[in-house]
């Protein structure tokens, strides 16, 4: 069998330490916030980037253009390795779009070498899931067109489950409307929203306080995951560790699992979403 590796976007939003031990090449986004532009992942820490969104500071994302994706992607095909790389949705960014531009030119270059690129339809820990369930089917022995396929079978059983601080940010990024954005704001209502099966954001409901919020995203991952087997659940946060591990104690309790990876978002999701988000992730028979 063909040895092949894995890609991904930094909208993963998985510690590097984890994706390195793993050997995970990661095509970051980028981001301007104060004047100064940075790379995902490996800007500012998630203290000081949120320390200046809550000082009000505005963060700006830029996608990966083909050029970069290019020059990122083709040190593995020079080592002979095909690529599979999962993608952050399409719906959220034009990142997918320069991914395949850069393979189609990149497989004219080396004719010998398969490139996949897919739209995984899931942002943040989402495309983490996949991730992480994509590399145990290689570590298995699964082909990469296995392993490709297994994924396209199911991104959309990736379930996202997020609570919002304030919808501010994602209205001034273009992901949600001005409306929307006002009637979530009122005083202690916390809107949920998640991804659909187009990989777009919705506004799914919204609850009255902090923690009925934490508890709803749980209990969405609860009816969410019966009948799946979930190795793992992914919990992602805004600076707002304590919360996450609320969120962390919930799920042992009602979902009976205990192996979690808590991560803060990245700069790049956290600039649309803001200080305070928290999110969980997992398997289930609909987002």
């Amino acid at each position: 069998m063909k040895d092949y590796i894995i890609t991904v976007n930094s909208t993963v939003d998985l510690p590097k330490e984890w994706l390195t031990e793993r050997g995970v090449p990661v095509v970051p986004l980028s981001y301007t916030i104060d004047g100064e532009t940075y790379q995902d992942m490996n800007g500012l820490s998630a203290k000081e980037f949120f320390k200046k969104l809550r000082a009000g500071k505005m963060a700006v994302t830029s996608q990966v253009n083909p050029d970069d994706a290019k020059e990122a992607l083709r040190p593995f095909l020079e080592e002979g390795k095909d690529i599979l790389h999962l993608g952050f949705s399409s719906a959220l960014s034009g990142t997918l779009n320069s991914m395949r531009i850069a393979a189609e030119e990149l497989k004219e270059e080396y004719p010998n070498q398969n490139i996949i690129v897919i739209d995984t339809l899931c942002a943040c820990m989402g495309e983490g899931l996949l991730l992480y369930y994509a590399l145990k089917r290689k570590a298995g022995g699964c082909s990469m067109e296995e392993t490709a396929k297994w994924v396209e079978e199911n991104k959309l059983h990736v379930c996202h489950n997020v609570t919002i601080d304030d919808l501010n940010h994602l209205q001034r990024g273009g992901r949600i409307s001005k409306t929307v954005a006002v009637l979530g704001g009122m005083v202690k209502i916390k809107p949920m929203i998640h991804i659909d099966d187009k990989g777009a954001l919705q506004v799914i409901g919204k609850e009255r306080g902090r923690k009925k919020s934490l508890n709803n995203i749980v209990d969405k991952a609860v009816v969410q995951s019966k009948g799946w087997e979930n190795d793992i659940i992914m919990i992602t946060h805004g600076d707002c560790r304590e919360d996450a591990e609320y969120v962390a104690k919930l799920v042992r309790e009602k979902m009976g699992i205990d192996n979690i990876l808590i991560n803060n978002i990245g700069t790049v999701i956290g600039s649309h979403t803001g200080p305070g988000v928290a999110a969980v992730f997992c398997m289930g028979e609909k987002r």
